[in-house]
């Protein structure tokens, strides 16, 4: 089967759309399978031309997931870019030297923290945006071409202008409910292959009845599977059984089922939920 190979930099014989993970060295810059930025001038260049006040000791990051479309002239910016903004003036006087920068605070130490800019999968980002540092797009997303976007933008909605503004759903909250528990985009290639039909197709009610008829086998599936409950501590001798009963009473569970088993390392505890023979586990990372 000739499937697109995600580790190729151009898909195509066009040359204009690129692969961006295959070409972004930046250690706090994170790209997922497919996603591509197209520019007619240099798309391989997205990095250099695209991320704007990336610099890496400040400790941001951007991740974009799987099957983004990043049209031309699209910009991401990072948190470097801010000027402080709680005192009198925001001119940075500490990066011109001399006297400016002995008796001010070193520059980035005041600048504000927007946190990692995050952007989902099978997101579309029309031409010319502008992604502010911090910005969370949930997947399926469209943001307009020419967009300003500051906020966060739920998934499977449609957001444009400046500041960019909710303007539609895409999708009922039925449909896009399955879309994001069935996430196409973690599929193996063969498998995507198979339901693009499916995806591609304007009859949405197709795609509801697969997508409900998924679920429903994946909930009997699990039905009789013992649920799990995973937490990453610095050191599993940071867990005591203390902290394991406020665990378990925050999972409404009543400490006296507690059971500690120790095997090797991790920790496992087993917590029977009904008195019954289901457990739960609760792993140690």
């Amino acid at each position: 089967m000739n499937i697109p190979n995600p580790n190729e930099v151009f898909p195509n014989e066009y040359k204009t759309s690129c692969f961006i993970k295959n070409v972004v060295t930046a250690p706090n810059i994170s790209v997922g399978d497919y996603t591509y930025y197209d520019d007619a001038v240099d798309p391989t260049g997205f990095e250099r031309n695209n991320v704007l006040f990336n610099y890496q000791e400040f400790g941001d990051h951007l991740v974009i997931g799987k099957f983004c479309q990043i049209a031309s002239g699209t910009k991401f910016i990072m948190s470097p870019a801010n000027h402080r903004i709680s005192s009198a003036t925001t001119y940075p006087f500490n990066v011109f030297g001399g006297a400016w920068t002995e008796n001010t605070p070193p520059h980035m130490v005041q600048l504000p923290r927007k946190g990692d800019t995050i952007i989902g999968s099978d997101v579309w980002i029309g031409r010319e945006s502008i992604i502010m540092p911090g910005v969370k797009i949930g997947d399926g997303a469209i943001i307009a071409a020419y967009s300003v976007v500051v906020k966060d933008v739920p998934a499977y909605t449609v957001y444009g202008w400046n500041p960019a503004r909710f303007i539609k759903e895409r999708f009922d909250a039925e449909l896009k409910d399955l879309l994001l528990r069935y996430q196409w985009w973690n599929l193996e290639p063969e498998k995507l292959v198979e339901i693009l039909p499916l995806l591609c197709d304007p009859d949405l009610e197709k795609l509801r009845h697969f997508l409900r008829e998924q679920y429903r086998l994946t909930k009997r599936r699990t039905a009789d599977r013992p649920p799990s409950i995973s937490l990453r501590l610095p050191r599993p001798e940071h867990l005591n059984f203390r902290f394991a009963r406020v665990l378990v009473n925050a999972f409404r569970l009543h400490s006296e089922l507690l059971t500690p088993v120790k095997r090797k390392r991790p920790l496992i505890f087993l917590v029977d939920t009904q008195r019954q023979a289901r457990f739960a586990r609760l792993r140690i990372l």
